[in-house]
């Protein structure tokens, strides 16, 4: 896992992902998720080539209920991208590294 992946939980989620001044791209996965681990290097790439213009984040939906919830995140791997506090595109299964760095490319202009 890059050390450039956030992890956030119900008491980090708000500023993390919310109050982020750049782009927030939220794998939310859980650890028995055959999908999940697979997105994994996908979501590692995406720390790296963003690196300083966008956030990549991870949140637990099992240690994370509330926040799950509150997104209706109904199956996962689901993965939302957050502009200004704002979802802007949500992923549900496992999707091409390009199909997420073209949505974090339109929001970064």
């Amino acid at each position: 896992m890059s050390s450039l992946v956030v992890y956030a939980d119900n008491a980090s989620f708000k500023k993390e992902v919310v109050d982020s001044d750049v782009p927030v791209l939220v794998d939310f996965w859980a650890e028995w998720c055959g999908p999940c681990r697979m997105l994994l290097p996908t979501i590692d790439k995406l720390a790296e080539g963003f690196k300083g213009r966008a956030k990549i984040v991870k949140l637990n939906t099992d240690e994370s209920p509330e926040v799950a919830g509150q997104y209706q995140i109904s199956a996962i791997p689901t993965v939302i991208l957050f502009n200004k506090g704002k979802v802007v595109n949500q992923f549900v299964g496992v999707q091409p590294y390009e199909v997420y760095a073209a949505e974090i490319e339109k929001n970064l202009k």
